[in-house]
């Protein structure tokens, strides 16, 4: 297994970058590699099971293992047949009241490779005002 973590701070409120996490249906609009979501619930919670769409109408299935409201942190596993990357996601107070956030995907290294450049431009966008 491999593990690439990765940062991007930006202008946005750090309230603000956790909600666009914690509301799953907002994700399509930082990250570009998310189509859509299926979850039963409005907001993140431990447990929560569902699947992401990606391009070309893939859709994969994922589960959150657990949410830390307070420390705006929260962790999933997502997986493709017998592939797997466990995603660790948090939002800290950055730069001139900004946001910074973090990633840190643990899998096999050439998917780790290969997604890593999709998460960091994903993290960049949820920490800037949407256009």
């Amino acid at each position: 297994m491999s593990v690439v973590t990765l940062h991007a701070s930006g202008p946005l409120a750090p309230a603000e970058a956790w909600e666009r996490y914690a509301e799953p249906a907002r994700w399509p609009t930082w990250a570009p590699q998310i189509a859509g979501v299926q979850v039963p619930v409005p907001r993140l919670a431990a447990g929560v099971e569902g699947r992401v769409r990606g391009p070309l109408g893939v859709r994969v299935p994922f589960v959150v293992e657990s949410v830390d409201e307070a420390a705006r942190r929260w962790a999933w596993t997502v997986w493709a047949g017998p592939v797997r990357l466990h995603l660790v996601h948090w939002v800290s107070d950055g730069p001139d009241g900004g946001s910074t956030t973090g990633l840190r995907i643990t899998g096999p290294l050439p998917v780790v490779v290969a997604y890593a450049p999709l998460a960091q431009l994903a993290i960049s966008r949820l920490v800037r005002p949407l256009d």
